[in-house]
């Protein structure tokens, strides 16, 4: 899942402790519905100081697919009476 980031030359500080962002990956974790889900190494803006992570749109609409993708499918996995 390693992948260029858009404006690789850009900087960020951090709204948080105004640290220096800089491109790395880090984990994700939701969950819904009884699911959870974990990814390892989302492409991701992470704070050198604080660990704080921000995603990009491109990230965060692939999130919201899957997570949408696994709620769809969870009506299926219920228990049954």
């Amino acid at each position: 899942m390693v992948e260029r980031f858009h404006n690789e030359d850009q900087e960020m500080k951090c709204i948080h402790c105004q640290g220096e962002m800089k491109r790395s990956h880090t984990p994700f974790h939701a969950d819904r519905r009884g699911c959870h889900v974990t990814l390892d190494e989302v492409p991701a803006w992470v704070c050198g100081q604080c660990g704080e992570a921000y995603f990009e749109e491109k990230e965060v609409d692939a999130i919201q697919k899957l997570i949408a993708a696994i709620e769809q499918e969870l009506p299926a996995l219920a228990p049954t009476a």
